[in-house]
């Protein structure tokens, strides 16, 4: 079987394997919200019982539970997560339209800035090793993967929101200087950890065989970093690079509250608070897919990168 072959094999399988993993994910949590206490109706002033039970059989909670993770099952094969209990004339699939754009734009502009600024620093660090630039990189690094968001968020309104007046505090109309703040906050843990890996990485690298060789040859020192050491210096970070993408997008819960952002995390979080099942239950599905196709495209493309991967049949 041939690389490419075999590579193939290998999405289909993964791909394939969504199915299981998804299923898994949408059981434990339908099963789990409905343990919690409370329910979606409920409220400081309880409900007449009449409106109550109608409420119920409108939406099916007077089914046996089986019943209804049955029917909530067939439902999502269509991918309808059906209305939100507390949203009224929303469905989830239109509240999931109107958030998730908004996680995407912060998650991603922040995972972008993370790896070109974490990566030329991880670079400059490895090519200085053990210099001033290197300790202080390297300690500034250790300093953003310590400071949690919801302690840099308020440092940074208070000094470019506050003190100096350059950015607003808060808010979201697609502006850049409403972007800015929210992505600065969510990158800076990110660029730390790839600035070390990718140092980490670098001096591996430039430690092997294959980069003495081509110094030996008489290359230019910047053709043999960057044709030669950067792309297998980088594969640490790849790897990283799925999982912290979908934790910037998923886990920006926090920074969408404290910046008062309209996304997908703040209506999960009201979401869970009001016992809205349905809405729940469609952010952690499609929180669990972008998270499996994320990891599924890092997979493909770390094996892009090292060719020494290979996923043939026989080994």
């Amino acid at each position: 079987m041939t690389g490419h072959a075999g590579i193939l094999r290998h999405a289909i399988q993964r791909l394939l394997g969504v199915i299981p993993t998804l299923l898994v994910l949408v059981t434990i949590a339908f099963f789990l919200i409905r343990v919690a206490p409370g329910g979606p109706f409920d409220a400081e002033k309880a409900l007449p019982a009449e409106i109550q039970a109608n409420l119920n059989v409108k939406y099916h909670l007077d089914e046996p539970l089986v019943q209804q993770y049955l029917r909530y099952l067939g439902q999502i094969l269509t991918f309808d997560f059906g209305p939100s209990f507390q949203y009224k004339d929303w469905t989830v699939n239109e509240l999931i339209g109107e958030g998730f754009p908004v996680s995407l734009t912060v998650g991603g502009l922040a995972m972008l800035l993370a790896f070109v600024v974490g990566t030329v620093i991880g670079v400059t660090a490895a090519l200085r090793q053990n210099t001033a630039v290197d300790y202080g990189s390297m300690g500034f690094a250790m300093l953003g993967i310590s400071i949690p968001n919801f302690v840099i968020a308020p440092l940074l309104i208070l000094l470019f929101a506050v003190f100096l007046g350059w950015l607003p505090a808060g808010g979201w109309d697609w502006s850049l200087n409403r972007m800015v703040l929210p992505v600065i906050t969510l990158a800076l843990p990110v660029i730390a950890y790839v600035a070390r890996l990718t140092r980490g990485s670098m001096i591996e690298v430039l430690h092997s065989n294959f980069i003495r060789t081509a110094r030996a040859k008489g290359l230019p020192e910047r053709a043999v970093i960057l044709q030669h050491a950067l792309k297998p210096a980088l594969l640490p970070v790849i790897s990283f690079m799925g999982p912290a993408t979908a934790g910037l997008i998923t886990g920006s819960v926090i920074v969408e509250r404290i910046y008062a952002i309209p996304g997908l995390g703040s209506y999960f979080v009201q979401g869970a608070l009001n016992r809205d099942y349905t809405l729940v239950m469609g952010v952690v599905i499609f929180y669990g897919l972008l998270i499996i196709l994320l990891n599924f495209t890092v997979d493909m493309l770390y094996a892009w990168l090292n060719p020494k991967i290979r996923y043939d049949e026989k080994r």
